[in-house]
């Protein structure tokens, strides 16, 4: 017996050498994997050139584990780095290539700063990452192919950035894919993926063919809208809704609200800041060819009529009154008579009194026009920063001189003029315009909300960061705001298409409303034919010759409550206004707003708690707004009112609820 366990004795110690040995190798190689970690996170701060917030003021490797610094999250208090969150941190620069050696990290958001340069090929080795959001940037150049080797991610999110070239078909091998977010770049060329008509999600679960992004087979939320992309829709991807792909140009059945010829020939030949004087070379020698000699003759024919035409009124009004110095602006199409050539004069010292930037300046500020943050077929909006400091929006119209009529000009000067006359805390500041001939511009300057729009904040963004503090103050600060243009202003103003999107946030969550799709009206009202007879506009209304009756302008207003009311209803729910399998938000709303015990229903689940007396006044006030008897919708005056008062944003009531409040009050207010 003795003998045995003389035998076992050295066996037992080697089992134990090597369970000590495995110990000591873990550790070494967990403190390897720390120390690579490390080193990646410093190749990334490095990469930062402003960081005003000082969010990496404690990224130092002194003790050699970046578990403790903000925005790291490991697996163990030791462990490999799996997650780095940095949105909504202002960090200027560039991504470094280094963060590809993180490898098990699972998320990487980067979204909301100001990062610039190219997306490093080498973060397509990372494995185990599950979420990858570089959305709100300004980066450029393609999206790399080495994403197809993301086989762990299920959410890629790189809209609003600058981005060029073709989608890489390789991102359809991306099998866990659920969410892609391609949109509001300068993305080219045609979505790779299959012709198969039949396609769907579900019915492709386990299939490995690979073309294109059609066999993604979780993919439900795709959004391809406000790129250059061209030819048609691939089938297989038509179970998406329709505006995943608007502001693009397709040319099919399937896609609504493309932009213009003339935006997208200027696109994909990469030319920015304007196209004035653009002529595709094909097109003017086919021109040369084709055109009839008794065209010709009847244009000049009836030029000279033309010419003659506005001489002669010229000479007639100049004889019947003293005018003030003013400016002709025409547009001559082949499709008109010269009978529609109508002369509309214009107070040149109209815009005398406001700030005037040279394009020259904005197109500096925005970095060769080249950072976009949304587009619209009508506009084009760019982010920039000004030499003196600030941040600035700058929206551009999509026009051309030879579609420019004296209508259009007029329009736009009482629009700049009505918008500078906006001064309130919770409407965005006009700062300047922008009105030049060559090349031909015509450009609008507002103040910079940093923190994107509502929309965003509330159907993509984290849920947890718009506590029901915060949206409680939004909804006052939207309500304060349409207060002061519809009731203290004279003319009131109403915004075109009022929508969680048409309000901008601030770092701080102030509210910012903005009227970016006014334009719309522009370029597709019809002028009556009084008008067009007389060639006289009211200069005098910010709308000329549009909705200038009381009871249109009544109409907008009265339609601005209704849309107040459907955000509202999205601040309380998270949901959004419209949705194709769940239909429209009032519809679903209707029902809990109707028996007051089933209100708490409405409340979005991401929310970890909401005042019962808040959310019975908001629902009293959205029942009243979305009324469908317009003329039973209460003014902003007593929505306002009865927020204001019966919500109580004030210290004492929020700590009141929570004990954590202070810092979210600071926040907040």
């Amino acid at each position: 017996m003795t003998r045995r366990c003389a035998e076992a004795a050295p066996s037992l110690l080697q089992v134990l050498l090597a369970l000590h040995c495995g110990v000591v190798f873990l550790q070494c190689s967990a403190a390897s994997a720390m120390g690579s970690d490390v080193s990646a996170l410093m190749a990334f701060k490095r990469a930062i050139i402003e960081d005003p917030h000082s969010v990496l003021s404690d990224w130092t490797d002194a003790d050699g584990n970046a578990c403790d610094w903000r925005g790291v999250i490991c697996s163990a208090p030791q462990g490999s780095v799996i997650s780095l969150k940095l949105s909504n941190s202002s960090l200027k620069g560039f991504i470094a290539p280094e963060l590809g050696q993180l490898s098990f990290l699972q998320e990487l958001y980067l979204d909301h700063n100001l990062l610039f340069a190219t997306i490093p090929k080498q973060i397509g080795s990372l494995r185990n990452l599950r979420v990858l959001d570089l959305s709100v940037n300004r980066l450029t150049g393609p999206i790399p192919s080495e994403l197809g080797g993301l086989s762990s991610v299920s959410v890629i999110n790189f809209h609003s950035n600058g981005l060029t070239g073709s989608i890489p078909s390789e991102l359809g091998k991306l099998q866990n894919l659920v969410e892609l977010r391609l949109d509001r770049n300068r993305l080219k060329g045609s979505i790779p993926g299959s012709n198969t008509p039949s396609f769907s999600p579900a019915s492709n679960i386990g299939s490995t063919a690979h073309n294109g992004l059609c066999p993604s087979p979780r993919l439900y939320v795709g959004d391809f809208s406000y790129n250059f992309l061209v030819g048609k829709i691939p089938p297989c991807l038509k179970y998406l809704p329709r505006s995943s792909f608007q502001g693009n140009c397709f040319q099919d059945e399937y896609s609504v609200q493309q932009r213009a010829l003339q935006m997208c020939i200027s696109g994909s030949t990469g030319q920015r800041g304007g196209t004035n004087g653009f002529k595709h070379p094909g097109h003017n020698k086919h021109e040369k060819i084709q055109q009839p000699i008794w065209l010709l003759v009847l244009e000049i024919a009836t030029g000279v009529l033309l010419v003659v035409f506005v001489i002669t009124g010229i000479v007639t009004a100049s004889r019947s009154c003293k005018l003030k110095p003013s400016i002709r602006i025409s547009s001559w199409n082949r499709s008109k008579s010269w009978s529609d050539e109508i002369t509309v004069l214009i107070d040149s010292d109209m815009l005398k009194s406001l700030p005037k930037l040279s394009r020259q300046e904005l197109e500096v500020a925005c970095e060769d026009f080249s950072n976009i943050i949304g587009s619209s077929p009508e506009t084009v909006v760019y982010k920039g920063t000004m030499k003196d400091g600030p941040e600035v929006s700058v929206i551009s119209l999509c026009a051309f001189e030879g579609q420019w009529t004296s209508h259009h000009e007029l329009f736009y000067q009482n629009k700049v003029l009505d918008l500078a006359r906006l001064n309130h805390e919770n409407i965005a500041k006009f700062l300047g315009y922008c009105r030049e001939s060559d090349p031909f511009s015509r450009m609008l300057v507002f103040e910079y909300a940093p923190n994107g729009t509502l929309f965003e904040h509330l159907h993509y963004g984290e849920g947890g960061q718009l506590s029901w503090l915060r949206r409680m103050k939004i909804a006052i600060g939207i309500a304060q705001g349409l207060r002061y243009l519809h009731t203290e202003l004279q003319p009131p103003f109403a915004i075109s298409e009022l929508n969680s999107n048409s309000v901008y946030v601030t770092e701080d969550f102030t509210p910012k409303l903005v009227d970016f799709e006014c334009w719309k009206m522009m370029f597709s009202r019809q002028f009556s034919r009084h008008e067009k007879a007389t060639g006289h506009l009211n200069s005098k209304s910010p709308f000329p010759g549009h909705g200038d009756s009381g009871e249109d302008k009544q109409a907008d207003i009265q339609a601005n409550t209704f849309a107040f009311g459907v955000i509202l209803l999205e601040i309380i729910s998270g949901r959004l206004p419209y949705c194709k399998d769940k239909g429209y938000l009032v519809d679903w709303a209707t029902k809990y707003l109707q028996q007051p015990e089933e209100i708490g229903k409405l409340v979005d689940p991401e929310l970890s708690s909401a005042r019962s007396e808040d959310l019975a006044v908001l629902c009293s006030v959205v029942s009243r707004c979305i009324d469908p008897d317009p003329s039973k919708r209460p003014s902003m005056q007593i929505i306002t009112g009865v927020l204001e008062n019966g919500i109580d944003l004030s210290a004492a009531a929020i700590l009141k609820e929570s004990s954590l409040a202070w810092a979210e009050l600071a926040l907040a207010l």
